[in-house]
């Protein structure tokens, strides 16, 4: 707060988060409120705190600021083995579009941006607990394999932190940002067609692809 001087925060990155596969039947539930501890209730900690930096506070001066939540293309597609993490997601796309709404009052703009695969190190551990975690020998174990494997070579091919930067960029000093951006590799197959096909078409797309069906 000292070093700005009197004047007001430019902008706000909340891009904190945390990972954890496992089926929502069996997940542990501290595992669960692990994921929402950091990714929603440390994001609007974080936001209720830089709130008077970026412009509610009256006697700061120049122009308000922006917040910048990473989301995901989890906030809007919910994928088996990632409830934990997708509700989460799907809470910060909600909270963005609160916050937008309602800090309107002091100019202060809020911005989603949701990636698809990401080269970061997030699915490390995940691929550790499936591998000699408690679901290594559940009803779920082969599905779970082949979806970590999907979610594994995602993260090898997918946008650089630095691709991701750009958007951030792009929310934090275009004269009119989007309320959200979606940058998503292989964009058609991956986020435009699966937003807008039926939900009972996608679950038969979703048993397909990781092997789920009835025993």
């Amino acid at each position: 707060s000292a070093a700005l001087d009197g004047e007001r925060l430019a902008g706000l990155v909340n891009n904190a988060g945390i990972a954890k596969m496992g089926p929502l039947a069996i997940q542990p539930m501290e595992d669960f409120r692990a994921h929402f501890e950091v990714n929603v209730f440390g994001l609007l900690a974080m936001t209720q705190a830089f709130v008077p930096l970026l412009g509610s506070d009256a006697a700061r001066t120049g122009p308000p600021g922006r917040i910048v939540n990473i989301t995901s293309v989890g906030g809007r597609l919910a994928s088996p083995f990632l409830g934990a993490y997708t509700a989460t997601k799907h809470a910060v796309e909600a909270m963005t579009d609160t916050l937008r709404r309602e800090l309107v009052i002091y100019g202060i703009d809020a911005i989603a941006i949701g990636p698809g695969s990401v080269k970061t190190p997030i699915w490390d551990k995940a691929e550790q607990d499936n591998t000699e975690g408690p679901y290594a020998a559940s009803d779920w174990a082969g599905s779970l394999k082949r979806f970590e494997e999907v979610m594994l070579s995602g993260g090898r091919t997918g946008l650089t932190p630095e691709d991701i930067a750009g958007y951030i960029e792009a929310a934090l000093s275009d004269g009119k940002p989007k309320a959200r951006y979606a940058p998503v590799p292989d964009k058609l197959t991956n986020w435009t067609i699966p937003t807008r096909l039926p939900k009972r078409l996608l679950d038969r797309i979703f048993w397909s692809r990781f092997g789920l069906k009835k025993t």
